[in-house]
């Protein structure tokens, strides 16, 4: 993962999103994380169509706990394979945030997040550029900033080898 800023349109979400509206739990044994994108939020009322519109590069956007409820890399499979290249929330629940890292997905804890959703300084639609480890995101439609949290250098480096199994292969090979 190189450090570049990001470009694409905001996908916005509230608080406490959990598993089985990210990923419904009917589809759990789908197994190619290839085809779990389909499926994404089809049980989150105004976001049924998420999985039709999204263009890789957009972004997840939500307030507080998302991922929350049951334990499911399915949650994160469908957006890192719907080419979603970084979740941008509040706080996300430690399962789900564990999952992300492992897997080598970004998230990008961003403060005031929340309040600024219910506040409409952000909104569905909006391009948004994201510089993910200066954690620093512009909302170009309306202008607004928002700095989110950088990433843990053990966790970036986990994330940039692709993932907690390629992390520790790396780590093997270097000794």
């Amino acid at each position: 993962m190189e450090n570049k800023v990001l470009r694409g349109k905001a996908w916005v979400f509230g608080d406490d999103i959990d598993t089985d509206l990210i990923y419904h739990n009917k589809y759990l044994a789908e197994t190619d994380p290839r085809k779990m994108p389909q499926y994404s939020f089809e049980y989150l009322p105004g976001k049924e169509n998420f999985a039709k519109e999204v263009k890789e590069g957009d972004f997840v956007v939500a307030g507080t706990n998302f991922g929350c409820g049951s334990s499911r890399e399915h949650a994160v499979y469908c957006l890192k394979y719907a080419g979603v290249p970084v979740i941008l929330a509040e706080s996300f629940s430690r399962i789900y945030y564990r999952n992300a890292i492992n897997n080598g997905y970004p998230v990008l804890f961003v403060k005031g997040l929340s309040q600024a959703i219910k506040d409409g300084k952000i909104k569905d639609g909006d391009d948004l550029e994201v510089d993910l480890e200066k954690g620093e995101i512009r909302d170009l439609t309306n202008g607004n900033s928002f700095h989110g949290d950088a990433v843990a250098d053990l966790e970036m480096d986990i994330m940039k080898a692709g993932g907690l199994i390629e992390y520790l292969k790396e780590k093997a090979a270097s000794k």
